[in-house]
């Protein structure tokens, strides 16, 4: 059809039209149901609801209120809704006045067909139906935000460039509130916290990138945490913002990394150590975000309150040496193991299960060539693995597996190697088997995993990465010359230690190495979040030659002593916070000799008091 031919049609489509409502005015219609309403144009089913509107006058006051809720007119956009659908009306009618007296100048009428005045009917409805959402009208505010709930934050971006009125819908804060807590942000946070969570999304998106780019690039601070100047670092525990370190002397130190609150680090020991001399080493440490234990050599175990630190809240003896000790990670639950009191020669490791609570705690326990399943409502242990000549070397449980590593020796080494078992918590069944390697199985991250991936460290010098849904290597990272002691891995990375003391991170998409950092003991711990890394250097000898505190060679004592980093990757790179503190000391601090570095020599000093020297 011709550009001059639609323009006649519509102006004869338009005086039909004008006609037929004056026609319309003369006769009375009754009201119609809203079954009848449905199929009409808007200009019908608004004289429509205008009758039923009047035959609904008789009616309770409730009905009408239903009906309103059913026609959409409690939402708070249906004044502006309409005031846009009026001005976007004018608008186009005025444009096409414009164009009709334009074109009727220079093109002549031509007989009009019936189907030319269907389709610019046709094209009429599609732009109504494109200038006004149609559930803006017909449904609700808060179904039209039940709908707006299951988009995403580009498709809400996107909503609210259509129209004024899905621009208040998708910028509604209860919506990105739900958003921010699902994306993991502000978990314990309410709705009143914040005046506008949009804002607080995006800077909590732009944190984490900024965060991850300075763990790539090794920026932030970093921190040694020292306490006793005499002693050895004997264990190291970390949970959230809590450091846990005990040493040889029987001191047992508590930082919070996120206040640094000196006073309340200092936690004391019970009477029957603290008079005993010498005091006996500690043994074992475990902290989490409400209580904090210790076990010494004596049998002792001593509890502590994050909160208040000072005294130990509770002690108690064992019958014997304390051999491996677990901590639940969400609930104030210890488990401390010795040979009598479980009926076991010897216990090596014992780990709880998170997310059990502290009313039915599960514990996973290896012993031997055994592995076994702890539950209080049970008299028994529940043993999931049992293999003769098999010895279990390492453990760890997530919140619905345990996964195992199992070494083979004799003529089983030709079956495959060494194997990593991965069972179910609540039938026991094996799921999986992976592995094949020569080496002993050093060390398992399962419960920080990616879901359906297992990270494990071997004394072959490489730290491998497995997928759980196909039992296949995904990643075999050659890390550590002399075996990989501690692991722990993310959604994008891995930080991985070695028995040579260095500490490397790695990419895990890439494969690649980011960084290193280098300490002279082996690396016992190593305990990241988003924003943090704690890594503990423990060495093997806690008695090493002259490390008595009267020894005059201090320099040579540091060395023995083990240390403690403590890395911020949330500080501001162009502070000077993030420098060591070697590069930042001078001659009169004590600390300053211990490196063996003095940045301002006594001479240079008196040379620049006295000019004449």
């Amino acid at each position: 059809m011709a550009d001059n031919e639609l323009v006649a049609f519509r102006k004869r489509w338009k005086e039909e039209l004008e006609l037929k409502k004056e026609h319309q005015q003369l006769v009375c219609v009754p009201p119609l149901s809203r079954d009848a309403l449905s199929p009409l144009r808007p200009e019908e089913s608004e004289k429509g609801r205008v009758g039923e509107v009047e035959q609904s006058e008789d009616q309770p006051e409730y009905v009408s209120i239903a009906r309103g809720l059913l026609n959409g007119r409690t939402s708070p956009l249906l004044d502006r809704i309409q005031e846009e659908k009026t001005r976007r009306k004018r608008q186009y009618n005025s444009i096409n006045t414009a164009c009709n007296t334009i074109l009727q100048q220079d093109y002549p009428l031509k007989k009009v067909t019936k189907n030319e005045k269907l389709v610019d009917q046709f094209i009429q409805d599609l732009n109504e139906v494109n200038d006004i959402p149609f559930f803006d009208i017909e449904l609700p505010y808060e179904l039209a935000l039940k709908i707006f709930q299951y988009l995403t934050c580009a498709e809400l971006g996107r909503c609210a460039q259509v129209s004024q009125a899905w621009r208040v819908l998708a910028e509604d804060d209860g919506l990105w509130f739900k958003m921010c807590t699902r994306e993991g942000y502000h978990q314990n946070a309410s709705m009143s916290d914040s005046p506008c969570w949009k804002s607080t999304l995006r800077d909590c998106r732009f944190s984490a990138k900024a965060v991850r780019t300075n763990w790539k690039s090794r920026v932030g601070s970093i921190s040694q945490l020292q306490f006793e100047l005499g002693k050895v670092l004997c264990d190291v525990s970390t949970c959230d913002k809590f450091v846990l370190a005990g040493y040889t002397s029987g001191d047992v130190r508590l930082w919070d990394t996120l206040h640094w609150d000196s006073t309340a680090s200092y936690l004391k020991t019970n009477g029957l150590s603290g008079n005993s001399d010498p005091r006996p080493f500690v043994t074992h440490v475990q902290v989490n975000n409400t209580v904090a234990a210790a076990a010494y050599e004596d049998g002792c175990v001593d509890l502590w309150s994050t909160e208040t630190g000072g005294e130990p809240i509770q002690h108690y003896q064992s019958p014997g040496a304390i051999q491996v000790m677990a901590l639940s990670p969400d609930s104030p639950v210890l488990g401390s193991v010795t040979g009598p009191n479980i009926r076991l020669d010897h216990v090596e490791g014992l780990v709880l299960v998170p997310g059990r609570g502290s009313e039915h705690p599960l514990a996973a326990l290896r012993a031997g060539e055994s592995v076994y399943l702890l539950d209080p409502r049970e008299e028994k242990p529940w043993t999931i693995h049992s293999v003769y000549g098999h010895p279990v070397t390492c453990l760890d449980t997530s919140d619905c597996h345990v996964a195992f590593g199992v070494k083979r020796a004799g003529w089983a080494m030709h079956d495959g190697g060494n194997k990593i078992h991965v069972c179910s918590l609540e039938t026991g069944k094996p799921v999986v088997c992976v592995g094949g390697s020569p080496g002993d199985f050093t060390c398992i991250n399962l419960k920080d995993a990616p879901p359906h991936l297992l990270v494990c460290g071997n004394k072959d010098r490489r730290v491998r990465v497995f997928d759980l849904r196909t039992a296949s290597s995904v990643a075999s990272l050659y890390a550590h010359h002399l075996g990989v002691t501690a692991v722990q891995a993310d959604d994008w990375k891995i930080v991985s230690g070695g028995g040579e003391g260095l500490v490397c991170v790695w990419e895990l998409r890439m494969r690649a190495k980011l960084w290193e950092m280098h300490n002279r003991h082996p690396v016992r711990h190593v305990r990241f979040n988003t924003s943090t890394l704690v890594t503990a250097n423990i060495p093997d000898d806690k008695s090493p030659r002259g490390a008595c505190i009267t020894d005059d060679d201090l320099t040579a004592h540091r060395r023995h002593r083990g240390v403690i980093c403590h890395y911020d990757f949330s500080e501001d790179a162009s502070s000077q916070d993030h420098v060591l503190a070697i590069c930042r000391s001078d001659y009169i601090e004590s600390h300053g000799y211990n490196y063996n570095i003095g940045l301002v020599v006594p001479y240079d000093r008196l040379a620049g008091s006295h000019p004449s020297h």
